[in-house]
């Protein structure tokens, strides 16, 4: 029982924290990136589809990302779907591709993308001492229950506090890290 709750939570931790790198690759940082565009959803017969379905995206230069549509047809829906994704991006449609302008970040925009980086660090936190919540609550329910014994308890209850900690320093360094190159100019 104690093993099972334990590893479920270790399990959920390393997916939570998983997401939040992936939430973090978005965050753009002044630099052209593919990633930048991985959130965007695209019109695609009137199905929303994620742009690296329909497209080729690649990094030209440092402020300019291409993308080349499998489709001619579906590139002024890509074009919308770019501009309407609030990124900051400016999107252009140039013969067979679409140039992608990342324009450089100015201080007050940079502080507003340290703030994003923080909210998701805490939700991920959050998202984490939920996970030990429910570990915690199923560890004393089975003592209730005579499953398992108290020492078994406050070894597994000392188990999930660890992975807990270690999983909210991972996020807070993962978070520093991005500020810090989100900051660099």
């Amino acid at each position: 029982m104690t093993a099972t709750t334990t590893n479920e939570m270790k399990s959920n931790i390393e997916k939570t924290i998983d997401v939040f790198k992936k939430q973090l690759t978005s965050i753009r940082t002044g630099r052209a990136h593919v990633s930048l565009l991985d959130s965007i959803k695209v019109d695609y017969y009137n199905n929303p589809t994620p742009l690296a379905q329909v497209a080729a995206i690649s990094a030209a230069d440092a402020r300019t990302l291409h993308v080349k549509a499998w489709e001619k047809n579906i590139q002024k829906s890509i074009e919308k779907a770019i501009q309407e994704a609030n990124l900051g991006l400016s999107a252009a449609i140039d013969g067979d591709i679409i140039r992608v302008s990342v324009p450089i970040l100015t201080e007050e925009r940079r502080k507003e993308f340290c703030k994003q980086c923080k909210s998701k660090a805490e939700e991920a936190k959050l998202a984490v001492r939920n996970y030990r919540r429910d570990a915690n609550e199923l560890l004393k329910s089975a003592t209730k229950k005579g499953e398992i014994s108290e020492d078994d308890e406050k070894r597994a209850l000392k188990i999930t506090q660890d992975y807990t900690d270690q999983a909210v320093s991972q996020i807070d360094d993962l978070c520093s890290k991005k500020e810090q190159e989100i900051m660099k100019i």
